[in-house]
């Protein structure tokens, strides 16, 4: 097992990083900016090297420095956290060739998911079913146009290199091909610096289902279970449910188990999550993340299961703890993130927390970095925690959700905490009776 490591993000994540290793006896590395000088994960590490200024691409984004303070410190393994480098193929390189361990895929399976266009095509081969759509990247307007008339129209025009919503365009009608082409390579070029795009049929009200996965070097491949991820705003997860109220006891186990199979077939090592829509009964591949994902919470709730701490194992070459048998899925969990914003206009929040009380009782878990007298800095992601609430059943696990919002206090900066409090006593919500599209409808409606 790794004796020292290095946590190459910040925030929150870094802070359930920190937690996990020090629980294995595990000495951790703390790279911060100089706006995150007084971070908690900061504070609690064992060491901590300042590797810039604020900016990202100076500081957590900077791969020279990040390698640097690794060696001066002497640490076994790098531990990329969520975002930032951690889908990086080239960090993932050259932490291994610099002699470090990368606690995440190997550089080549992050590559080959990275390409939403080949990953399709890969995972298609392996059993997958995927949205209708082009076989590769869609290069003219006059392509576009015949692939939209085959699968029918809206269609959805997706950058090959996305992720978060970006270089992604609904065209609905013939009229639309042109500028939504345009628009989504444009988008693509500028957030990726690649503008290859391909098509997909345009789902009009499915729901968003992920299954956690785990791979480890030994041939085993196992399935958490999975999630629902529909309210979402502009592509971004708000809420975040497991299992989910859409699925029916079969559903649940025939997915699992085909998502756990392709990443045996591959060879995947650590965690990671092959997404899908889900609509009248059929499920669609749209992406796999290779990393951590910030929803992983609620996972760990129903399961018991510390994710972080099987992610740490299997990269320094153990196998994984658990047999799928032995995976047992216990009640409901959902977790809300919270963001620095106005609850109206999600204008970002930055500013001095003045007064903080975070939600407790049974059952009640926020994974925050937060604390009395902490500045949320303006350079970075604005979510500042995450609210994770564990029931017997979903009626109990949603009267809990609401008696821990109503305790949450952040003083100091606007928060989405309002937004949820409202969004959870909707009856479309109590009920499950939403898709991807769900929020976004009712925010139009205020």
């Amino acid at each position: 097992m790794f004796e020292k490591v290095l946590i190459a993000n910040r925030g929150e994540i870094a802070l359930r990083i920190h937690r996990a290793c020090r629980e294995m006896g595990i000495h951790t590395v703390a790279v911060h900016s100089t706006a995150d000088a007084d971070a908690m994960h900061v504070r609690l590490a064992d060491e901590s090297v300042c590797i810039g200024p604020p900016p990202a691409r100076d500081s957590y984004l900077n791969i020279p420095a990040i390698l640097t303070a690794a060696a001066i410190t002497g640490v076994d393994a790098i531990h990329p956290g969520i975002g930032f480098m951690s889908e990086n193929a080239n960090f993932a390189e050259m932490v291994e060739q610099h002699g470090f361990t990368f606690i995440g895929p190997t550089p080549e399976h992050i590559r080959l998911m990275g390409d939403k266009v080949t990953a399709k095509k890969t995972v298609k081969a392996l059993g997958l079913p995927t949205v209708p759509g082009s076989d590769g990247a869609v290069t003219t307007i006059e392509e576009a146009t015949k692939i939209a008339e085959e699968i029918g129209y809206p269609v959805l025009i997706k950058a090959a290199a996305g992720g978060g919503g970006k270089g992604m365009k609904v065209a609905h009608t013939a009229k639309d091909i042109a500028e939504s082409y345009q628009l989504a390579r444009g988008e693509a070029r500028a957030a990726f610096g690649n503008d290859e795009v391909y098509m997909e049929k345009y789902l009009e009200k499915p729901r968003h289902i992920e299954v956690q996965l785990l791979g480890d070097t030994h041939g085993n491949a196992v399935h958490f279970g999975e999630r629902d991820c529909s309210i979402q705003r502009r592509h971004q997860k708000v809420i975040e449910e497991a299992p989910s109220p859409g699925l029916n006891a079969n559903e649940r186990e025939q997915i699992g188990a085909l998502a756990a199979k392709v990443i045996q077939k591959i060879g995947y090592r650590g965690v990671g999550t092959i997404e899908f829509l889900y609509e009248h009964g059929k499920f669609y591949f749209i992406e796999m993340n290779t990393r951590l994902q910030i929803e992983h919470t609620i996972t760990e709730m129903i399961t018991g299961i510390d994710l972080v701490r099987e992610q740490i194992r299997v990269a320094a070459g153990q196998p994984i703890s658990y047999k799928q048998k032995d995976i047992v899925f216990n009640g409901h969990a959902i977790e809300c993130r919270i963001n620095a914003e106005n609850p109206e206009t999600f204008a970002p929040s930055p500013g001095t927390i003045v007064g903080y009380h975070a939600p407790g009782g049974l059952d009640v878990r926020v994974d925050s970095a937060l604390y009395d007298g902490y500045r949320v800095p303006p350079h970075y992601d604005s979510m500042i925690a995450k609210l994770i609430v564990h029931g017997a059943n979903r009626n109990e696990c949603l009267l809990r959700l609401r008696r821990a919002l109503e305790e949450f206090v952040i003083g100091g900066v606007d928060t989405t905490l309002p937004l949820h409090r409202r969004l959870i006593a909707q009856p479309d919500f109590i009920n499950g009776n939403y898709d991807i599209h769900w929020l976004e409808t009712f925010l139009a409606k205020l």
